[in-house]
């Protein structure tokens, strides 16, 4: 099954990606990870990307989308894959199209998980996350077990700069008004699943697992 996980800031599309990777034994490809494997392999995309994100700049959309093709290219993707970060943009959906084309690929579905604006302010505002392995609590839904510290490997938890009130509202404008369109053009051809993401984490992953049937 080859699928899009879309959702905006603090929407749980981290939370519902490990069950549906458990569920499907497919790769779930990030654009984090993807960049990380493109620049430790060292390949020309990757080393293009690296200098981008060491200036502290965007990678452009040409070499995001370079890297995309080469890791759908892999043999691990040809049963089934779990896009999730990208496309974000209609013109990265797009050229998204045009690399399953090329692959001969399909896509099965695209999973929107919808959270209105004021359930996801306190939702961003909450996090916490872990120095040290990168993991992600709530101080109010999956708060950790002992104050300031992971759960997992013991690590430092802090709240990120941009977890504040005004840049969580300036994040979901951006994400709106770049997935605006994108989702109207997956609407067209009949691939969005619209999933109510307020709502028990279990509920959510049952209301996937039913779209995706």
């Amino acid at each position: 099954m080859k699928i899009i996980l879309m959702g905006g800031p603090g929407a749980g599309k981290g939370t519902q990606a490990s069950p549906l990777v458990e569920q499907f034994h497919f790769p779930h490809i990030s654009t984090g990870d993807m960049f990380r494997a493109a620049i430790k392999d060292g390949t020309a995309l990757g080393l293009k990307a690296k200098s981008y994100m060491d200036a502290g700049g965007l990678v452009p959309d040409e070499v995001t989308i370079g890297i995309v093709e080469e890791r759908l290219a892999l043999p691990d993707c040809a049963d089934g894959f779990l896009l999730d970060g990208f496309p974000r943009t209609l013109a990265q959906g797009s050229a998204l199209a045009d690399i399953l084309d090329r692959l001969g690929m399909k896509l099965d579905g695209v999973i929107n998980i919808e959270v209105a604006e004021e359930v996801l302010i306190p939702r961003l505002t909450g996090r916490r996350v872990c120095r040290q392995c990168g993991a992600s609590y709530h101080m109010v839904f999956n708060p950790p077990k002992e104050e300031g510290v992971c759960g997992q490997c013991g690590g430092e938890l802090y709240q990120r700069s941009d977890d504040t009130v005004e840049t969580a509202k300036n994040r979901l404008n951006v994400y709106n008004s770049q997935t605006e369109p994108l989702i109207a053009f997956y609407e067209e051809k009949g691939l969005i699943n619209r999933i109510n993401g307020d709502q028990p984490i279990d509920k959510v992953f049952q209301d996937i697992l039913k779209a995706l049937a």
